[in-house]
């Protein structure tokens, strides 16, 4: 057992000083590896409206309801405020997952989550979501957008099996 919370502590703190590392790197130059993949994905989650994002928040998972899912420079992103517990939750952890639910397929998605501090990704964000204009602005320093990166995804449904897409 204490080999176990030994290894399990360790993997967080990898993941601490990864969520340093990521930070760090810039967004603008992760390449798309499958293009095509991607969109499918998007596809997916835009046509369900609403997905779920799992954060970890210490050794608790968090979970809730996002609605934006943007492709920007043929790459996947989300958004949040700064304020928010979530994006304090990504900047000390940026590993997470999105799942959706379309009535027949449901869609699990792990990356890790690089935040784009350019204000032409928040701009971009924001006139695809003009709603969330009366909340955010890509110049008001709360504007939170993020690629996803490393990023995998299954879809499910019965009775088939499963279809996994990297990208």
């Amino acid at each position: 057992m204490k080999k176990l919370l030994f290894t399990l502590a360790m993997a967080c703190l990898m993941c601490a000083c990864c969520g340093e590392k990521t930070k760090t790197m810039n967004p603008s130059s992760y390449q798309t590896s499958n293009k095509e993949g991607m969109e499918e994905v998007y596809n997916f989650i835009k046509s369900c409206e609403y997905y779920f994002i799992a954060t970890v928040e210490g050794d608790q998972p968090r979970v809730r309801p996002f609605g934006t899912i943007h492709i920007f420079e043929d790459k996947l992103y989300i958004q949040t405020g700064h304020k928010k517990n979530v994006a304090k939750q990504i900047a000390q952890n940026p590993k997470t997952e999105l799942c959706a639910y379309n009535g027949k397929q449901w869609i699990r998605v792990e990356a890790t989550l690089v935040e784009d501090e350019r204000i032409e990704a928040k701009k971009s964000m924001l006139d695809a979501y003009p709603n969330l204009r009366s909340m955010y602005d890509e110049n008001d320093g709360n504007t939170a957008v993020y690629v996803l990166t490393n990023a995998k995804a299954d879809i499910y449904s019965f009775p088939t099996d499963k279809k996994t897409i990297n990208f």
